[in-house]
């Protein structure tokens, strides 16, 4: 179907926050610190509610607060942030309350450099929730994903009553691109439903299904126990007795079975390499990929977006090639120790790098195996 071309330049920032509002997100709750400034700025300009918080630490409890009386709340930092949020998103999952916490990567460790992407959190993400249990963690690969991925993020928030972190990087907020507003699709906004049977409401009673309904606090109808220790289906704690421990292990079967299997996959036929990427270095692996099909060098791209919990069909693709070749930006090839562990088969190969972007005469190398 044709459209109308409106060209325009604009940055990721500018996208996500607005996809946000017109996907239902009510309040933004944020501390300014780069790369996400951008973010709070377009934020407290569009959301109907904007709050800035004095710390990450307050923010995540004030999102946890505006969670539990039915808002859906987003927030923006970088690492440094991002880790004093940390047991606050512990908290929240336990509770099951959702919400967006988008996560600009930055150069590290500590505070790192605060202008310098990077790649270097995924390995955190894998390990944040205590216990193992697995967080849902979509990833934006191009600039027109970041008002598309934004929805989706927000709808796998409200369907397993969990945070999710949405990962991008510094490049791709703050760069400015053309982009073509008549190829956006309308956002419709989400319907979100809540307890309405009869009394007494259980917070995490789940009959057939893995998500209990939701009810804010402070409704007309009902008392809601919200609890951030190991609980039974009514929200009391029951010490390590078998509902409570079932009740435990359901979150992680809940992230397993609902989190959507996001990815882009270009397979060319007689292929016997694919390249494997996410986020900001999805652009320079396209660019490598082209540049060696116009050699007649036949190679696959897959483009994982979303990278946790890690979607078993990542491994029936990359199981149909004899090398795999795993590009981001890093030191240690993060995607490709969770994917493979740190003794990596030798079918597997790595192009990494830091405190730059990767280049895809890089990817050209490595596929060629020079």
């Amino acid at each position: 179907m044709s459209h109308t071309q409106r060209l325009v330049l604009t940055d990721g920032s500018r996208l996500i926050a607005e996809a946000c509002v017109r996907a239902g997100a009510d309040v933004y709750v944020g501390y300014p610190i780069t790369p996400a400034g951008l973010i709070f700025l377009y934020a407290s300009r569009r959301f109907p509610v904007a709050l800035p918080a004095p710390d990450e630490i307050t923010a995540l409890q004030w999102m946890a607060g505006l969670s539990a009386a039915g808002y859906l709340p987003v927030t923006a930092t970088s690492f440094p942030g991002f880790a004093l949020m940390v047991e606050s998103i512990n908290m929240a999952y336990m509770m099951e309350l959702p919400m967006l916490i988008i996560l600009v990567q930055r150069l590290g460790p500590a505070t790192g450099t605060a202008t310098a992407g990077a790649q270097g959190d995924l390995a955190l993400l894998n390990g944040l929730i205590s216990g193992g249990y697995p967080l849902p963690v979509l990833c934006i690969s191009e600039l027109e994903e970041c008002w598309r991925l934004p929805p989706v993020a927000l709808q796998t928030a409200v369907a397993l009553r969990s945070p999710v972190v949405l990962l991008t990087s510094k490049e791709m907020v703050m760069t400015q691109e053309r982009v073509d507003l008549g190829r956006l699709p309308d956002i419709p906004q989400l319907r979100r439903t809540f307890y309405a049977g009869p009394p007494p409401y259980c917070t995490y009673a789940t009959d057939d299904g893995l998500v209990p309904p939701f009810l804010p606090v402070g409704n007309r109808d009902h008392q809601v126990r919200l609890n951030a220790s190991t609980h039974d289906r009514c929200g009391i704690i029951r010490h390590t007795d078998d509902e409570a421990i079932a009740n435990t292990l359901r979150l992680e079967a809940k992230v397993e079975a609902l989190t959507p299997a996001l990815y882009h996959l270009d397979e060319q036929a007689g292929a016997e390499t694919l390249v494997l990427t996410y986020g900001i270095t999805a652009g320079a692996a396209r660019e490598a990929v082209t540049a060696l099909r116009s050699e007649g060098i036949p190679v696959s791209l897959l483009v994982a977006c979303t990278l946790l919990p890690l979607p078993s069909v990542y491994y029936e693709v990359t199981d149909r090639y004899q090398r795999v070749v795993i590009a981001e930006e890093n030191s240690q090839g993060q995607l490709a120790r969770l994917m493979f562990g740190r003794r990596l088969p030798p079918e597997v190969r790595t192009v990494t790098a830091v405190g730059r972007m990767i280049r895809p005469d890089e990817i050209v190398s490595e596929v060629k195996g020079r």
